[in-house]
């Protein structure tokens, strides 16, 4: 009878998971951004959700959860109940990054999460002070190779993108610069711009609006082809630098144990969200990357997860990098 009882339980179970899933979403749906309001990642998910949310038919409501480089929303939305109304925008750092950075980190990237897909990608441009001498990459590659010691370069602290990929960029021309913690982007590039320190790698979201005033010059960016949003800047394979390719990625993650028809309703409603013309073209205006049909499904993420965290993990710890 025991056997009888737990077998009609678990098929209560699977027919109430069932009605869920066919029920959502019948309430708002909270979106945990792992960083501040207005960063790259914040407006990203404002924009992808803006859409999404018609198409659900719910509001999808921003919860901003900042702190240890993305890592406490992203461990805060690992743990919530994988029933749809909690997920996340993840991006480099937290899924990517932070198992090299964090040794204590309470969540894997690669097993705790249910993919949806890839939202958008950043690209990073190598910029310097805009009377750095070098006047074009190969120049900058060779004076940093000879002078890195007296060369000074900015991040916005350990696990930030600019700290991650440009320790990547470091490591590709085999020079160690004097690094430049700030807290946040934003010191960071006012510090460029006046010229205190020598250069960074960062997302074009950040460092676009300077590129174009002149305050700030670009080497290059780290993407196969040219940015609209900067059409006269060389892609790093058109300068020299073909080795050093890297986008700062922002994807949408559930918690493990979302059920597949609730994964499925996400997903179709993040693609038709980056299908319609007004999302595309906000996102072309930052200069963000749209992503290709394969990158869009929760196979591809997973994927692009997993290539993520191999890629960035000998990188950092090499550099002995970490964040605690």
């Amino acid at each position: 009878m025991k056997k009888i009882a737990l077998a009609l339980a678990a098929v209560a179970g699977l027919a109430a998971t069932g009605a869920q899933a066919q029920d959502y979403p019948n309430r708002p749906i909270t979106m945990i951004v792992p960083f501040a309001a207005g960063g790259p990642t914040d407006v990203v998910a404002r924009i992808v959700t803006d859409h999404m949310s018609r198409t659900l038919g719910q509001q999808i409501v921003i919860e901003n959860v900042a702190g240890a480089g993305g890592t406490t929303g992203i461990t805060r939305g690992a743990q919530a109940q994988p029933d749809g109304y909690t997920i996340m925008m993840g991006h480099m750092g937290t899924h990517g990054a932070a198992p090299a950075l964090y040794p204590n980190l309470k969540y894997d990237p690669t097993k705790d999460f249910a993919p949806i897909g890839l939202a958008a990608g950043t690209p990073i441009l190598i910029v310097a002070k805009k009377d750095f001498p070098a006047k074009d990459l190969k120049e900058f590659v060779a004076y940093m190779k000879s002078n890195a010691s007296k060369v000074n370069q900015a991040h916005a602290g350990v696990g930030s993108v600019s700290h991650s990929t440009g320790i990547l960029f470091d490591s590709i021309i085999s020079a160690k610069p004097t690094l430049v913690a700030y807290r946040g982007t934003g010191p960071a590039l006012n510090d460029l711009m006046s010229g205190t320190v020598d250069f960074m790698t960062d997302q074009i979201v950040n460092v676009a609006p300077q590129i174009q005033g002149g305050n700030i010059k670009a080497y290059a960016i780290a993407t196969p082809e040219r940015s609209p949003a900067l059409p006269d800047v060389p892609t790093t394979k058109e300068a020299g630098l073909g080795d050093y390719q890297v986008s700062a990625w922002n994807a949408v993650f559930a918690p493990k144990g979302t059920p597949p028809d609730i994964v499925k309703k996400l997903n179709d409603a993040l693609v038709k969200s980056l299908d319609d013309e007004n999302t595309k073209k906000r996102l072309l205006e930052l200069g963000g990357v749209l992503p290709s049909a394969a990158e869009r499904t929760p196979e591809g993420l997973q994927k692009l997860v997993e290539s993520e965290v191999a890629r960035w993990t000998p990188v950092l710890k090499a550099a002995g990098a970490s964040a605690e």
